[in-house]
């Protein structure tokens, strides 16, 4: 578990896609919110008890297979609301889809409690998070950006040295460099981001480095 100031960061690496679910927890209350709990439920709700975390909300950054397979199972073993951006429901209703696109097998489809929007405010115990409205690789991206601790959870619109990809539906490149530039290199350089997969990174390495954002 990595700690930013109050903020307790453990990340779960699952499923055969290597996805990164994460718990991100207030240090003093052990409240937390689930981001993008992918597969392996069971293991997810094992390390929740593990760590004494108590959930307060599930929320996604988007709604590919990868990142909300264990949505509902969990939405039901923690009886806390599931936070997604409206642009994503067609993902989440199209479940069994990619499930057998990919030959998963069963999917349950969760139910959207509450839709995310740009410059939401999620309470987590006494830390915010704010919501950044980051679309391109999925139209109803988003990323949650935890301005007092430095941390900024990014799903897939931004990787160590790379970017997520836009060939999927509802995927623009133009789009995800707009909102990558405006929403995520206007943060400070010291700026951790936790990506959806692979390791995470800071926000000044990808800024200077990353060949896809190059001026």
């Amino acid at each position: 578990m990595e700690h930013h100031g109050d903020l307790m960061v453990e990340t779960i690496e699952n499923g055969p896609f290597a996805e990164n679910c994460y718990i991100a927890m207030d240090r003093e209350s052990h409240d937390a919110l689930l981001i993008d709990p992918g597969s392996e439920p069971k293991r997810i709700g094992a390390r929740i008890e593990e760590i004494q975390a108590h959930v307060v909300a599930i929320a996604n950054t988007h709604g590919h297979i990868d990142h909300v397979g264990a949505v509902a199972p969990l939405q039901e073993k923690l009886g806390v609301p599931f936070l997604l951006h409206p642009a994503e429901r067609p993902w989440i209703d199209q479940l069994p889809v990619q499930a057998s696109m990919f030959g998963l097998g069963s999917v349950q489809i969760p139910t959207i409690d509450a839709p995310l929007k740009a410059g939401q405010e999620l309470e987590v115990g006494g830390l915010k998070a704010q919501v950044l409205f980051t679309p391109g690789h999925s139209a109803g991206g988003c990323c949650f950006y935890f301005e007092a601790q430095g941390v900024v959870f990014v799903g897939d619109t931004l990787f160590q040295r790379s970017i997520g990809r836009t060939d999927l539906p509802g995927g623009d490149h133009g789009v995800l460099l707009e909102a990558i530039t405006k929403n995520l290199l206007s943060l400070d350089d010291s700026v951790v981001a936790f990506c959806g997969h692979g390791p995470s990174t800071l926000i000044g390495a990808e800024r200077e480095h990353n060949p896809f954002l190059a001026h």
